[in-house]
């Protein structure tokens, strides 16, 4: 089950309270919410590239999302960004649930009005290089934290929480499923 796709994502502090020890951890210091979605999960694909972005427009405009998370590694660079309303559109048409952008995106207001959870650390209107592809689902660190393809992302205002598994919280303490319920 994509519990992205089937349920609204559990908050990461209720995760917190149930899988302390179990998960880890990236505080929200550092990342901005960008996207019209504000509490997105899913299963990891990565993208490690500096500054060049053709790997995260051919995974976000040609690749089914199947309501995964792109956990983009841009170094943290500034000085461009590595997604904007085009490919954000483009994730969304594919179906994927979110991104996460060590680096900068751009188109910041068009992007808000997506349903689509994004974030990063900044935004910068310069377009990034398309010489030097970068390289696709390998782990990448960053914020304290291993993204492996295929582990959990659960992401919020409150920060981030990455799980080798998908997680389930029992339903009397999942706010949002209980929710989607009534």
């Amino acid at each position: 089950m994509c519990m992205s796709a089937a349920l609204p994502s559990p908050a990461t502090a209720d995760i917190m309270d149930h899988f302390q020890g179990q998960v880890q951890v990236a505080p929200s210091i550092g990342f901005r919410d960008y996207g019209g979605v504000r509490r997105f999960s899913g299963g990891i694909a990565t993208v490690r590239c500096r500054e060049n972005n053709p790997l995260v427009r051919q995974r976000l405009t040609k690749e089914a999302g199947g309501g995964r998370v792109l956990v983009v590694d841009g170094g943290g660079s500034t000085r461009c960004a590595l997604l904007g309303d085009m490919l954000a559109a483009g994730a969304v048409q594919n179906g994927w649930a979110g991104v996460i952008v060590h680096g900068c995106i751009r188109d910041s207001a068009a992007i808000a009005q997506l349903p689509l959870g994004v974030k990063a650390i900044g935004t910068n209107p310069t377009k990034s290089g398309k010489a030097d592809p970068g390289e696709a689902d390998v782990p990448v660190t960053f914020a304290g934290v291993v993204f492996t393809p295929g582990h959990w992302v659960y992401a919020d205002e409150d920060g981030i929480v990455v799980s080798a598994i998908e997680l389930a919280l029992p339903a009397a303490d999942n706010p949002a499923a209980n929710a989607s319920e009534r």
